[in-house]
């Protein structure tokens, strides 16, 4: 086993972001989906392996029980360093899951110090003085203010950690930065002699992440997001660029969506405006015991089988309020998981080789309902958003699972496209 790094990710779309930060490093990278256990085996030769777990939005005690049993399963293929990925835009509550999950992995590789940093310049996050910047809004300004299970209303990375652990939060500010990898890791050591616990970072740059990568070598345990991850893995001697993998291009393509995110319905709003299929499910009606399920199915099948087709349940702010106004924020999200997930069984098992998720969640429910434990990690659409390949038991099925803010408004078409489609 050559395992350099291991990662927990906190949803099953950022455990595909920070795979494919690992990947693009250099590395040859493996996604595991939920805890493993003893008969969990990743493919040979791997350098990172990701643990993609459904920790995010899960009681603080859950995703600290699950992110525990991840670093165990990682410490016993070798890994001597671990990763803790979380979202780019830092989706918490006050009272967790970020901090109480980082304690909790701190203290099991007795870490006295780690370094935090959610930047991910490509996708438009940033962090200045420690506040938190989706392209040129602060996070509190942005469309995440309005996520249906964090809403983000703080944009001060300092303020939203320290509630979240009994521990102190410092800062290296962004002129530290700039002075390079001994500036850093002055700045932490710093930091810890005086009972820091936690350094957040700032980075506008993929080359400030390259900085404070380097700078995190030494740490048993870091936090943060993909672009972080991308810059730890540079810091690792090269072992050569991972192989791409041939995806399936034959058998028919489907979108299943559930983010509610301002990217996804524009991505939604693209494949309308292409003329390409298209169906909403009615969450209520399929809590009133409608078919919904059976009825997506039967359109289904009555589609071109040469074009991809879209299935959602995603809505805009207001059309979600209203839902969740009806059956809760909790069973909300449930039900939109299972229609999800049920689809995604039925329509592979009617054919379809070409799967793409929109949603954290939504990925960890198609995902759990396909069976798939592990896939190896191809090369991206967009940044953040690699084609996976699994083996299931209907066959060989290329899975992209996009976390919802990430990917062009195109993706949706552009992912999809057959070999010929691309040659006009």
């Amino acid at each position: 086993m050559t395992l350099r790094i291991g990662c927990t990710a906190d949803d099953f779309t950022g455990g595909t972001d920070v795979a494919a930060a690992f990947r693009r490093a250099g590395l040859r990278t493996a996604l595991v989906f939920g805890t493993p256990d003893d008969t969990t085996a990743l493919p040979a030769d791997c350098d990172a392996a990701v643990v993609a777990l459904k920790s995010r939005s899960t009681p603080a005690e859950e995703a600290v029980a699950d992110s525990l049993a991840a670093q165990r399963w990682l410490w016993a293929k070798g890994a001597a360093q671990v990763y803790f990925k979380y979202c780019s835009t830092f989706d918490s509550t006050p009272r967790g899951n970020i901090g109480p999950v980082t304690d909790a992995l701190m203290d099991a590789a007795g870490a006295t110090v780690t370094l935090h940093c959610p930047a991910s310049p490509p996708n438009g996050r940033t962090v200045y003085q420690g506040h938190l910047f989706v392209h040129d809004q602060l996070l509190s300004d942005s469309p995440l203010r309005h996520h249906p299970l964090t809403p983000m209303t703080d944009p001060s990375l300092v303020r939203l950690l320290s509630a979240q652990t009994r521990h102190r939060v410092g800062l290296v500010d962004w002129t530290t930065v700039r002075r390079g990898v001994e500036a850093v890791r002055d700045a932490v050591t710093a930091h810890q002699q005086d009972g820091v616990r936690h350094v957040v970072a700032d980075a506008l740059t993929d080359e400030d992440l390259a900085v404070l990568g380097a700078a995190a070598l030494e740490l048993p345990v870091v936090a943060g997001a993909a672009g972080l991850a991308e810059g730890l893995g540079h810091a690792y001697p090269a072992t050569g660029p991972a192989a791409a993998e041939p995806w399936p291009r034959a058998g028919r393509a489907a979108v299943l969506a559930g983010s509610c995110s301002a990217r996804t319905l524009e991505q939604i709003a693209q494949f309308y405006a292409a003329g390409l299929p298209c169906l909403h499910l009615d969450v209520l009606a399929a809590t009133a015991g409608r078919d919904v399920t059976g009825e997506a199915l039967a359109w289904y099948d009555e589609q071109d089988p040469a074009l991809p087709v879209l299935v959602y349940a995603s809505a805009s702010p207001e059309e979600l309020a209203a839902v969740q106004a009806q059956l809760g924020v909790a069973e909300a999200a449930a039900r939109v998981e299972e229609l999800l997930g049920a689809l995604a069984s039925h329509l592979v098992g009617r054919g379809v080789r070409r799967l793409l998720v929109a949603g954290g969640e939504t990925s960890g429910a198609v995902t759990t309902a396909l069976g798939i434990r592990a896939v190896l990690v191809g090369e991206e659409a967009d940044p953040g958003v690699p084609w996976t390949y699994a083996t299931t038991g209907h066959g060989e099925l290329a899975l992209m699972l996009k976390s919802g803010n990430f990917g062009a408004p195109d993706l949706f078409t552009r992912a999809l496209r057959t070999d010929t489609e691309e040659a006009k």
